[in-house]
Order: C-alpha cells, then sequence, then structure tokens
C-alpha cells in the first residue's frame, strides 16, 4: 500500500498502523496537484513495487469564495488538486495497467460535480471534469482498466470539524445525516476488488440520497428561511403557470372543434 499526501508525517503514521498488520507500506510525500510530483510520484511507486493494482484519486479541496473574488491562483489550485493532478497521474498508471495486467482507478468526486452550488464554481467544476475523465479513460484503456467514480456526499471526515454543530448532525438528504467514513470505504472496496469486474465507465452516488438537480432562489447566500420561502414561491408560482396553461390549452382546443364543426355543417 502506498500513502501520498503533502503531509509526510501523516502518511507515515498510516503506513505504521499497516506494517503492524503486517503489510507492505511505503509513505511518499506528494502534491496531487502538481504535474512534476505526481510523475516523482508515479516513479517512486514502480521502483519499490514494479506495479500497481488500484489507484485512488482522492485529494481535493473545496474553498467557499464568492465567484467574483476568486483569484487566479486560487482558481489554479483549486483546478490543479481537484483535476490536473488526478488526471496526469491516472493517464501514467493507466498505460502502465493496460501493458501489464491491468487494475482500476477509483476517483473520488463529489456532489458539487452534479449538483453545482453558489461560492465552489471553480471545484465543481474541476469535479465535474473528473467525472467526465472517468468515462474517457474507461473507454480509452479498458477492458483491462477499470476506471469509475465515487460521488461523495457530507461525511463527517476532517473537513467536518469547520461544520456547524446542526451541519454535523443533519444534512438535506433522503436519510437526513451526513455519512460516517466507513460509509464509503465498502464502495471503494467494492470497485477496488473483482466483484467489480463488470463495472466501469461508472458513477456511483454516496450522498445519503441527496436529490439531484438542486433548486436554488436568488436569496440563496446567507438565509436558508428566506431560500426555502422564496423556492416555495417558485414551485406555487410554476404550478399556477401549469394550471393557467392547461385552461387556454383547452378554450383552444374547444374553439378549433366549433370552427371544424360549423366548416362541417356549412360544407353540407
Amino acid at each position: 500500500v502506498i500513502i501520498a499526501s503533502r503531509k509526510l508525517d501523516a502518511c507515515e503514521a498510516v503506513a505504521e498502523e499497516l506494517r503492524a498488520m503486517g503489510r507492505r507500506a511505503l509513505a511518499v510525500a506528494c502534491h496531487a496537484g502538481k504535474w512534476a510530483d505526481v510523475e516523482r510520484l508515479a516513479e517512486v511507486v514502480y521502483a519499490e513495487f514494479g506495479r500497481i493494482d488500484v489507484l485512488v484519486n482522492n485529494a481535493g479541496m473545496s474553498p467557499a469564495v464568492p465567484t467574483h473574488e476568486v483569484t487566479e491562483e486560487l482558481f489554479d489550485k483549486v483546478v490543479g488538486l481537484n483535476f490536473k493532478g488526478p488526471f496526469r497521474l491516472s493517464a501514467i498508471v493507466a498505460q502502465r495497467m493496460m501493458e501489464g495486467e491491468g487494475g482500476s482507478i477509483i476517483n473520488i468526486s463529489s456532489t458539487g460535480g452534479l449538483r453545482p452550488s453558489p461560492q465552489i464554481v471553480p471545484y465543481s467544476g474541476a469535479k465535474a471534469a473528473l467525472n467526465a475523465m472517468t468515462v474517457g479513460l474507461a473507454q480509452e484503456y479498458g477492458p483491462k482498466v477499470r476506471v469509475n467514480t465515487i460521488s461523495a456526499g457530507p461525511f463527517l471526515t476532517d473537513i467536518s470539524k469547520a461544520w456547524t454543530a446542526e451541519m454535523r448532525e443533519t444534512c438535506a438528504n433522503a436519510l437526513g445525516r451526513p455519512g460516517l467514513p466507513e460509509e464509503i470505504v465498502t464502495t471503494a472496496l467494492y470497485l477496488a476488488s473483482p466483484y467489480s469486474s463488470y463495472t466501469t465507465a461508472s458513477l456511483i452516488k454516496v450522498d445519503g440520497g441527496l436529490p439531484y438537480p438542486p433548486r436554488y432562489s436568488r436569496t440563496y447566500a446567507h438565509n436558508t428561511k428566506r431560500q426555502t420561502y422564496a423556492i416555495a414561491r417558485q414551485k406555487d408560482n410554476r404550478h399556477r403557470w401549469c394550471a393557467r396553461h392547461r385552461r387556454e390549452r383547452g378554450a383552444r382546443l374547444c374553439r378549433r372543434r366549433r370552427q371544424d364543426r360549423f366548416a362541417r355543417c356549412a360544407g353540407r
């Protein structure tokens, strides 16, 4: 098992846990958003192990910033970590897998790539690109290489430490709560195992049943109650428009039928 991230000490801690279980583990310091770093990572791994059976692209960042305040530097960081790095590493590994015995690539995406939200536009765009990359790589390097995406919803990982207490307890999904880390691990294990041998170019949503697509009002940013009210008004106006449309359409049909009937009578 190879563990790679910017923080080598954190990688070493995980590697020690694996070694204690009798597994062979390697910790590598790597910035997953930098082209040269991921190329060096691939060289180190192939030199040490000779092959890669499963690649998991799990790095990401999603700072919430008003779109008009996003700098070029921040944009490049977000897109680099969420798409450029995984793209380059997947391309290197997929080619080696295809030349060897095959393997599985798992891209960890986000609901943001399917239901974009305000203030995380670069992140949503990068994750949408990651979703598209999954399909393209699966077509290009199959059948020996399988490539799939896990679209993750809200999970109680380290990022949740910055959430409010309410956000850690409730969620606007079918289950009404955020997920636990172990509830997404099982999906990754399935995609890494031979049991998913007929699954490729797929996107699996692990989000507790979030609705797609979301509906946003112009009052989104800061007032939840006002947002809910605005959405309710939008739905109500839509229902009213549908009812009016049906009435007008019915009236037009009646007029047309009367005209046809008069025409037939005149013809007689």
